[in-house]
């Protein structure tokens, strides 16, 4: 739907200004040029992470279980094709940040820059277990995909457990049931547990975005009328307490994002609205954009500010150029890796990659 791929586009472009702003030397050298600008970056340009929350929520409820009713046959290999789908392009990334990160390592002493890795955080960050276990990762941003995959998990789990009840009932209110077990599970993570700093590993912490973008998935799709306003009622309700009893940023940016989807698919103008191109196809990327830009990013950083440590004007350019770069480097990802339906052997095989490149790395850093 070429109206949510140009939201992606929009807040993936945000997240990598965001890292531009945040990361590395070049924004520190140019911050004189655009204060204000930079600052607000630096500040507020996480938040479009909240809009990749609600947008994987709704489209997780359009492929999982667009009425309610889990249409998948089997939990476990919906959520192993969610992983495969996830880790590829993830790898071949990470494997990509950590020579970047190598090359880089000698000649440019900033913090932005990743630490030699040890063999239990290239072990953990393969697996998606790096906040879990307390291991470093290896790029910024993969938190997120480890969250994200726990989401989909989540939901994969909590629609399965309706369908596996007993009863001819439970079966011809199924859809019902899912819904309003998702709708629970988004009010305790708003009201409880996105309010527990310490959990912000695990996906109760992060559900709330993501329930509201599974409701706002039903939302658009349920016939106009009371129904339809019943679940934005329910989505003001929920965000609305949620806000009243603590007032969060992220979740009043997931609200808005959340309701501004549903009013937007509701109308038929806006749904077969063909888009802006470049954003478009900017948004169809994104999984790679983001996943690639840290060390396009890091690269790019390394050798401006190494070059040209007291232009501001140059380290500017330095930045813009990082951003058309993330960009290109992420449509090869895109076109190379993720858009192909990939397999468990794949997985594995970038997976032992990555532990043997950063095994490689930190032997060859040792003798040197």
């Amino acid at each position: 739907m070429p109206l949510i791929d140009m939201i992606k586009g929009m807040a993936c472009a945000t997240i990598v200004w965001h890292h531009l702003a945040f990361y590395g030397p070049m924004s520190d050298i140019a911050h004189p040029l655009a204060p204000t600008l930079l600052a607000w970056l630096y500040d507020y340009g996480r938040m479009a992470v909240q809009v990749f929350l609600v947008l994987g929520g709704y489209l997780a409820a359009a492929s999982l279980a667009p009425q309610g009713v889990a249409r998948f046959d089997h939990a476990g290999n919906a959520i192993a094709k969610r992983f495969v789908r996830l880790v590829v392009p993830y790898a071949v990334a990470l494997v990509l940040s950590v020579v970047v990160s190598a090359l880089v390592r000698p000649w440019m002493g900033h913090p932005s820059v990743p630490e030699q890795p040890t063999l239990s955080q290239l072990l953990a960050n393969a697996l998606l277990l790096q906040d879990i276990v307390g291991e470093g990762a290896l790029s910024a941003g993969v938190w997120y995909v480890a969250i994200d995959f726990q989401l989909f998990a989540m939901g994969v789990l909590l629609l399965a457990g309706v369908k596996a009840l007993p009863g001819a009932w439970v079966r011809r209110h199924a859809g019902a049931l899912g819904q309003a077990l998702a709708v629970a599970c988004t009010a305790a993570s708003l009201w409880v547990f996105n309010r527990m700093g310490g959990l912000d590993m695990w996906a109760l912490y992060f559900f709330g975005a993501y329930g509201l973008g599974m409701m706002a998935c039903w939302a658009a799709r349920a016939p106009q009328g009371p129904q339809a306003q019943g679940w934005l009622a329910a989505m003001v309700l929920l965000g609305g307490t949620a806000l009243a009893m603590d007032f969060r940023g992220r979740i009043a940016v997931a609200l808005v994002a959340a309701l501004g989807l549903v009013l937007a698919l509701r109308s038929e103008r806006l749904r077969s609205w063909r888009g802006i191109a470049p954003l478009v196809q900017l948004g169809q990327m994104s999984y790679s954009v983001f996943l690639v830009h840290f060390s396009v990013c890091l690269l790019v950083n390394a050798v401006v500010s190494h070059l040209w440590p007291d232009a501001p004007v140059v380290n500017a350019l330095g930045m813009l150029l990082a951003f058309a770069l993330s960009l290109a480097a992420g449509r090869v990802l895109y076109l190379r890796v993720e858009r192909h339906v990939p397999s468990w052997t794949t997985a594995l095989r970038w997976q032992l990659g990555l532990v043997g490149a950063g095994m490689l790395v930190a032997v060859s850093s040792h003798w040197a």
